[in-house]
């Protein structure tokens, strides 16, 4: 009897040929995700751009989403978009386009530039410094197109990012805190780089909207990452005339790679809640 389940089972996984593709439609959160190859003008290098669309989006209707621009899109798209659908069901986050920023690997080698992208200039890192020019590229590139092909409400714009994702996203809302309205920064690693994002203060009118901005760090990072997030966190925290809304959050128990869903939740309540 042995035997025969045994044939059985090899007929059976013999049914399924390497040649025969698996189709991703029965991943409901994922399989609506629209590919674009986008070639950056300003970086000359090329983007995969990954684009989510929330459940009864319609092209010609007038409808305008919330739009969530994610950094290390690769990784994080699958996780964030998966999460944030199974959210929005528990009505914990908004009906939402979620735009992913994706190198297509995970090799400086073979193109992946976050290294030089997401960072301010460092004097230990000869390679760090891309913020400003990758930031050209979001606010010149790619944010016209997204606005230009889907229904993306232009006042509700967000960016998340991780580790040094985390601290273009610091970047970004230190030296053009309009660019986007919402800020989610995860475990911003600051270890290279501290004085100038203690230094750097935008000005903003006065009677102009404030932006948000949620910083998160877990509570078990690694302490390179941890102390120089304290230190931001304190020195901001106490500033009166900031150019934004901060909150900051210490997030227990997570370390610097659990904490993202934690933090995208996180910032979630506090951006959309009531």
């Amino acid at each position: 009897m042995n035997v025969v389940s045994s044939l059985l089972g090899i007929i059976a996984a013999g049914a399924i040929s390497p040649a025969q593709p698996v189709s991703i439609q029965g991943l409901q959160s994922l399989d609506d995700t629209l590919h674009h190859s986008v070639q950056s003008e300003t970086l000359d290098r090329p983007f995969d751009i990954l684009v989510g669309l929330p459940d009864g989006y319609d092209a010609s209707g007038d409808t305008e989403y919330p739009t969530i621009y994610i950094l290390d899109g690769g990784a994080f798209y699958p996780l964030l978009r998966s999460y944030h659908n199974y959210l929005n069901v528990g009505e914990e986050a908004p009906d939402a386009i979620l735009v992913a920023i994706s190198y297509g690997n995970d090799d400086f080698e073979n193109g992946n530039n976050r290294s030089h992208d997401y960072t301010a200039p460092s004097e230990e890192r000869e390679y760090w410094g891309g913020a400003e020019a990758f930031q050209g590229f979001l606010r010149d590139e790619l944010i016209p197109f997204i606005e230009g092909a889907y229904r993306s409400q232009a006042d509700r714009r967000l960016i998340f990012g991780q580790s040094i994702g985390g601290q273009f996203v610091l970047y970004t809302a230190q030296t053009q805190p309009r660019l986007f309205w919402g800020h989610i920064a995860s475990n911003p690693a600051l270890h290279r780089n501290l004085p100038l994002f203690l230094q750097m203060h935008p000005d903003v009118p006065a009677d102009a909207e404030r932006s948000r901005l949620f910083v998160g760090s877990g509570s078990d990072d690694d302490p390179q990452f941890r102390e120089p997030a304290l230190q931001w966190m304190d020195h901001w925290v106490r500033v009166e005339d900031k150019p934004w809304e901060l909150l900051t959050k210490t997030l227990e128990g997570h370390s610097h790679f659990s904490a993202p869903p934690a933090t995208y939740r996180a910032a979630m309540h506090w951006l959309f809640g009531n």
